[in-house]
């Protein structure tokens, strides 16, 4: 019997995690063996960790094998994946929907983040913050060549996510979008895969400590969210927005911040037949302020959620991504580091978004 690492919740409620000895499964019809050699540390981790996420069917369970963004290696093939693209030695990601049915509504309109059958990595099934994990040989994702495995990680949760947002906001190359929580982990990669991937003139908002790198990952425009703390309706932002654009406001808003605030404002930014995208998701959700019929329908205003991407937008991002995408990932040399990342990022003393190297 062979075992491996695994980081696990062990208080789930609290920020509380420990290494333990697994043994290593192997990998039945469909699957496959994976060796984890880097997994992106995510703000969703800790949300599952904590129970911050009240929405959620049932917490997570003490035990669980947390991580969902991993990069590693194919070492092993179950029965029926000869036939498979997959091979022994491959590189492959693992992204938060770890496995989707494929045959439902949602999967056959390219919904696979709503799969009624989905897994979710580091919540339904043993994560990534594991040596080794199965994983369904049909829905991992091939890395490309040449793209560092500490850089890929991350984009298969925050990268793919905002990248679905992009596209849902029907923002066409030349068109203002905004992205509230620009210096995020989300954020940051939106800003980069707008501007310099997709062609939009990207608009950041975040706090002043965050102003030049987000204008470093292609910003045309930051605007310092803590001039106005005191406009609780976003009217400063939103006229700041509109001076930028030229009086119209922005095509689409893009909201990567868990904030109520952030959404109530956000209509505000809009132009004429605008987008709201809700990605962020608060710990104490409550219904957005500013969604007001007259306002919907003088202006003919679009509000679009968008969960995870599917198959085809992590393909998307990564190659986009190759081409596009710097970002100082903060790096953890084995899994102790993890355990330290996630103790950090409630401080906020994380400017992006963290992996761990194998």
């Amino acid at each position: 019997m062979s075992i491996h690492k695994a980081v696990v919740y062990d208080k789930p409620g609290e920020i509380s995690t420990r290494i333990i000895e697994v043994e290593t499964p192997k990998p039945g019809p469909g699957e496959i063996l994976v060796n984890i050699t880097h997994s992106g540390i995510c703000h969703s981790d800790l949300s599952l960790m904590t129970n911050t996420w009240k929405f959620l069917p049932e917490p997570v369970k003490a035990g669980q094998i947390g991580g969902h963004e991993g990069v590693g290696v194919v070492t092993q093939l179950g029965p029926s994946c000869e036939n498979s693209d997959v091979k022994v030695g491959d590189r492959v990601g693992i992204k938060w929907i770890a496995s989707a049915c494929g045959n439902c509504a949602p999967c056959l309109s390219g919904a696979d983040g709503i799969c009624p059958k989905a897994e979710i990595s580091g919540f339904t099934c043993p994560g990534t913050f594991q040596e080794y994990v199965l994983a369904p040989a049909h829905y991992v994702t091939p890395i490309p060549n040449g793209m560092a495995s500490e850089v890929a990680a991350p984009l298969l949760c925050g990268g793919v996510t905002v990248y679905s947002a992009l596209k849902k906001s029907k923002a066409q190359p030349g068109d203002w979008v905004v992205i509230a929580g620009a210096g995020g982990g989300l954020g940051h990669l939106g800003i980069q895969l707008g501007s310099r991937g997709m062609g939009f003139r990207m608009i950041g908002l975040d706090v002043p400590s965050k102003a030049e790198f987000v204008k470093s990952c292609g910003a045309e425009v930051f605007i310092d969210i803590t001039k106005y703390s005191a406009d609780h309706g976003g009217k400063g932002i939103a006229k700041e927005i509109q001076t930028v654009t030229g009086g119209d406001g922005a095509t689409a808003v893009v909201v990567c911040s868990a904030s109520n605030a952030a959404y109530a404002q956000a209509m505000d930014y809009l132009k004429f037949n605008g987008t709201l995208v809700c990605v962020g998701v608060p710990g104490e959700a409550k219904p957005i302020e500013g969604v007001c019929p007259h306002l919907m329908v003088a202006k003919q205003l679009n509000v679009a959620g968008s969960t995870v991407g599917n198959r085809r937008d992590a393909i998307e991002t990564l190659a986009m991504a190759q081409r596009i995408v710097a970002t100082p990932f903060s790096i953890g040399k084995d899994v102790t580091g993890c355990i330290k990342t996630l103790s950090m990022i409630p401080m906020s003393s994380l400017a992006t978004r963290d992996r761990l190297s194998g």
